[in-house]
């Protein structure tokens, strides 16, 4: 089994369509005898273990997420694509959230004020309405595709009513959320880049929009919230226009995306165990249990796959020694795949003790800014699910099951599934 394991590690790679689909093994064998592993074909170091990436999470000046993402981003054909973008869509607006302290520190303080506390508190009835509506609209069909019919549509509409948008542009948001994560996702060529690049120029020429509209006309919302956005006085006491376009960006994109993929791992657990189904049903009205069911849930199928970094000096890590300007890749899925910190990791345990060690939602200055909102959705769609529909299986095998082609998230890009109503 060693000698397969060394093989694997040897001879694979995240752009493998079989060790993307199925990357487990691989993680396994990469923690086992090459936790910080060069995936040549990525020219990438994978960072397989949870302590390794706590390690980098706590230190964001040597492991930069600013050099990391951005020189991910449309990785060879970069300056073609933001030409584009420059020439079609308003601008070339960096990701200001993806950056480092102290330049960081500003910024995200000033998105936070899109996530004050009583509109997250306030959130939870306006949640469970849509998902009620959703569900109601499914009810009658007996099938649906969890991806396409649930899971997008649900972040869609709950994203739209938090920025303030029109729920109508529905397509064109999933349209955006495969061009965006595309970038960062190294599997597009360039046929593929120019068709997600015009997609993108036709996002930002929205937003835009949609921004000049609210400078004028400030709303309840979280675009108004952005754009008027202040923290004292004086320089950097506001956010520039660039800033707040690739905030909003972030806010309608990122997390739609990853929530959705979140969602759609809920259906997928609810159809392939049922004895977690029968739990989760038990477990509805119980808000404490209610909460660890998402934890593990994000825990055993975390949306995001990896994100990445750049080193800013040689550094060591887990035992290997790293060049300036080494890129990264943390692979949170194999953190909490990690037996030694989650023992039986592929059992779903709600009542594990260290539930809230996973990794999914990143760490230190940069942990997920929406994990409240994203939490919340989960939750109340899993309890309003296992009380309507019972009986949830998959219409394909799962083997069938085929995912997005991006080494950022584990997507699936169909999720076709049966049910029964409850009585």
């Amino acid at each position: 089994m060693e000698g397969e394991d060394a093989r694997l590690v040897a001879e694979a790679t995240l752009l493998d369509p079989v060790v993307h689909k199925q990357p487990r093994r691989f993680y396994a064998a990469m923690r086992k005898l090459d936790p910080v592993h060069y995936d040549a074909a990525l020219d990438m170091y994978l960072v397989s273990r949870w302590e390794d990436i706590q390690t980098v999470q706590r230190d964001p000046l040597t492991f930069s997420v600013n050099k990391g993402y951005h020189t991910q981003q449309a990785k060879g054909f970069a300056e073609e694509f933001q030409q584009i973008l420059r020439e079609k869509g308003g601008g070339y607006f960096p990701d200001a959230i993806m950056s480092d302290p102290p330049y960081h520190t500003r910024v995200r303080k000033l998105m936070e004020s899109a996530f004050t506390a009583h509109r997250v508190k306030d959130l939870e009835p306006r949640i469970e309405a849509v998902v009620d509506g959703l569900l109601a609209e499914l009810a009658d069909k007996g099938s649906m595709d969890a991806v396409t019919d649930f899971a997008q549509p649900l972040t869609i509409r709950i994203i739209c009513e938090q920025l303030g948008l029109d729920g109508s542009i529905k397509d064109r948001i999933a349209r955006w959320s495969t061009a965006v994560t595309a970038q960062i996702g190294r599997m597009q060529d360039r046929e593929e880049m120019l068709g997600h690049a015009a997609q993108i120029c036709d996002l930002q020429q929205y937003l835009i929009a949609k921004m000049r509209e609210r400078e004028a006309d400030p709303r309840e919302d979280m675009i108004s919230d952005i754009v008027h956005a202040r923290d004292g006085e004086g320089e950097g006491s506001v956010l520039t226009f660039e800033e707040a376009v690739s905030l909003i960006r972030a806010l309608l994109i990122a997390g739609n995306e990853t929530t959705a993929t979140a969602l759609s791992n809920l259906v997928l657990i609810l159809a392939t165990e049922p004895d977690v189904a029968e739990m989760l049903r038990a477990s509805a009205d119980d808000d404490r249990l209610m909460n660890r069911f998402v934890e593990e849930l994000l825990r055993i199928e975390p949306p995001v796959r990896g994100l990445s970094r750049m080193t800013t000096k040689e550094v060591e890590l887990g035992g290997r020694v790293l060049p300036e300007g080494a890129h990264l890749l943390l692979l949170y899925a194999s953190a909490n795949d990690e037996p030694e910190i989650f023992p039986e990791p592929r059992r779903f345990d709600m009542e594990r003790k260290n539930i809230m060690k996973h990794v999914s939602f990143g760490g230190g200055v940069h942990k997920c800014v929406g994990l409240a909102l994203a939490r919340m959705e989960i939750k109340v769609a899993a309890r309003l699910l296992v009380r309507k529909f019972a009986d949830v299986r998959l219409a394909i095998a799962e083997e069938d099951i085929a995912y997005l082609p991006t080494v950022a998230t584990r997507s699936m890009e169909s999720l076709p599934v049966t049910f029964t109503l409850r009585d």
